[in-house]
């Protein structure tokens, strides 16, 4: 699992993402392990908001299946700077279920880069997903 203890030449490659990890980063410092995830939601939104970071709350995503437009959205944590899907988490750890919901945010979204974002643990977790 990546961590930000130094930036990586990765993050030097993705400004976006690096921003979006930093305001995590602050939430956690803030808030630290054990609140619930609708607390680093909001927190989350509001650090965004002090950032200038552009986002999107729980938009809701039009799914397509077959061409046809569900009745039904995708509802992702947040779509940040119209390119970034985000997927936070307030667990004792993360499983493959939790990277197994970010790659599907990624689809349904058709969006390219993700964040899944652990503030459960006693440092903030993150993992930065690619779809090609």
């Amino acid at each position: 699992m990546e961590q930000l203890s130094k930036r990586p030449a990765v993050m030097k490659q993705d400004e976006r993402t690096y921003a979006i990890i930093g305001a995590a980063m602050e939430v956690h410092r803030e808030i630290g392990p054990g609140q619930l995830e609708p607390i680093y939601q909001e927190a989350l939104e509001i650090e965004f908001e002090l950032r200038s970071i552009r986002n999107v709350s729980k938009p809701r995503v039009a799914v397509y299946y077959k061409g046809r437009k569900l009745k039904k959205y995708y509802v992702p944590d947040f779509l940040v700077m119209d390119e970034v899907v985000v997927e936070i988490k307030a667990l004792s750890a993360l499983a493959k279920s939790d990277e197994a919901q970010l790659l599907n945010s990624l689809k349904c979204c058709r969006k390219n880069v993700g964040l899944l974002i652990n503030f459960g643990e006693a440092s903030l977790k993150w993992k930065r997903f690619v779809n090609d």
